[in-house]
């Protein structure tokens, strides 16, 4: 099905192609490179990648893209410019860092007119990590959930993070394999916040941690959705990003956003405060901004894509969550480096036994 994806996204580009450029930006394109060359640094597979050939197209830049698997990556080739790029994809607390670290150029807003396509829920979000977004604008965002097999519970009402401390679903329960991520789940439990620096606090989550920890069958990141397509699992917890795929692949397939609530995220393109071609990044952002794009990549990611132009398909519960389901959620901060630290140090405890 994913093949099926990739090409259906393939076929829509070439459709699309004679009247994109409306929406994309006063650019009316040309010869490749006749307007310089992008630099983009992205999480890998994370857009339709012939994309990158249409905005070449369509925009007469010459585009060279290189990839990384986490944001821990990405941060230091940025902080020491140990290779330049002109825009990037980041997640919230990684703008942050590098907002505050300097390390961003605001974004002209000139030339980028399809911003105005953006979907409000979005933007509140944005307050926690980029007031008023100066400096990054949403590629995708979603929320942290439980993915369960509903044959495989035996109709249990699945709702809650403490599901995952059910015996029953003893070597059943993949967890992530994500430090933050865990602590998210062990603070919602306890009512703490999962941007908390309180030691206390962070040692009550490690010991809760710990008590799951024999019940667990695995912790994994992106083979989480294998495993539960296969059914080699009962219980994941897992991006809503993930959820409309896997339900194409299995039919027992259903997701919650717990009631304690959960961590909602958000991957934003920027550029560099060390550009070289600032109007190259800012036509990237602007193409990727664009519905007709916009739509290419939902359907090549099925990842939710806040663009208004494709709301009617992403207006379902799972990639657009209410406000009142919103409410009970946070989203990951940049906590420094002393706070860094001791997270580490109890993950590492964690990971020990």
């Amino acid at each position: 099905m994913r093949t099926f994806k990739k090409a259906a996204a393939l076929i829509m580009a070439v459709v699309v192609t004679v009247g994109l450029m409306a929406g994309c930006g006063g650019n009316t394109g040309g010869e490749k490179g006749q307007n310089g060359q992008v630099y983009v640094y992205c999480f890998g597979d994370y857009f339709d990648p012939e994309l990158e050939y249409e905005f070449e197209e369509k925009t007469g830049y010459d585009v060279i893209i290189d990839y990384f698997d986490t944001n821990e990556e990405l941060y230091p080739v940025i902080k020491n410019n140990t290779a330049q790029y002109d825009v990037i994809c980041a997640s919230d607390y990684m703008i942050a860092k590098l907002i505050d670290e300097g390390l961003l150029s605001e974004i002209n807003y000139d030339n980028v007119p399809n911003a105005s396509n953006i979907a409000e829920n979005v933007k509140p979000s944005f307050e926690e990590f980029d007031p008023g977004m100066k400096y990054s604008l949403p590629h995708t965002w979603g929320t942290y959930g439980i993915m369960y097999n509903k044959s495989m519970v035996n109709g249990a009402d699945i709702d809650s993070w403490t599901d995952l401390w059910d015996e029953k679903y003893a070597e059943q329960i993949v967890m992530p394999d994500s430090m933050r991520e865990m602590y998210m789940i062990a603070g919602k439990i306890l009512g703490y916040s999962m941007n908390t620096t309180d030691e206390k606090e962070v040692t009550e989550m490690t010991d809760l941690l710990l008590k799951q920890k024999p019940l667990v069958y695995k912790l994994a990141n992106d083979s989480a959705r294998e495993l539960m397509i296969g059914e080699s699992a009962a219980l994941a917890v897992i991006t809503s990003g993930e959820v409309l795929y896997s339900q194409e692949l299995n039919e027992n397939i259903d997701f919650v956003i717990p009631k304690e609530g959960t961590e909602v995220w958000t991957d934003c393109w920027a550029v560099t405060a060390n550009v070289t071609n600032k109007e190259g990044g800012e036509a990237w952002i602007n193409f990727m901004l664009d519905g007709d794009v916009a739509e290419d990549n939902f359907e090549y990611l099925t990842y939710a894509i806040p663009n208004t132009q494709i709301a009617d398909l992403t207006d379902n519960p799972v990639l657009n969550p209410s406000a009142e389901v919103l409410a009970k959620c946070e989203t990951l901060k940049n906590l420094g480096a002393e706070a860094d630290d001791m997270y580490s140090r109890y993950w590492k405890e964690y990971k020990s036994k």
